[in-house]
């Protein structure tokens, strides 16, 4: 492959590789943050109720941020979407600490969840400033 092509090289979908290096980014930080709820949610005191209510709310969240985050990508005017994802970022973030109120997941746990979706939020921020 000659340095030309190299530098053409391609990524997800049509665009080039180095407009796509903040996206994937963040969508590796949901990858993280999916593996570890799936952990938390499997391995933490839920109640039999709670387990089919919350942990679902909790699951369709996150899913809804994946979704949103696809769709913002693909989009040429991102700002409403962008919004969206934000606003649902704070859903979720309320979600974990439900969780932790009622104690269904440890002190610790909540800790390191509370990161993950820190960190998502802060690329969120940043990505949220470069569509301004």
């Amino acid at each position: 492959m000659s340095h030309d092509a190299m530098n053409h090289v391609q990524g997800r979908g049509s665009a080039p590789r180095q407009h796509l290096r903040p996206f994937e980014a963040m969508l590796t930080k949901l990858e993280e943050l999916d593996d570890y709820t799936h952990i938390a949610l499997t391995r933490s005191n839920y109640p039999k109720a709670e387990r089919h209510l919350l942990t679902a709310d909790t699951r369709q969240c996150l899913d809804k941020i994946l979704r949103l985050t696809l769709t913002a990508w693909k989009r040429h005017h991102k700002k409403t979407t962008l919004s969206e994802l934000d606003v649902e970022i704070e859903v979720f973030r309320h979600l974990v600490r439900k969780a932790e109120r009622f104690q269904y997941i440890t002190p610790k746990r909540y800790k390191v969840w509370s990161e993950h979706i820190n960190e998502l939020g802060r690329m969120l921020g940043g990505w949220l400033r470069s569509q301004k």
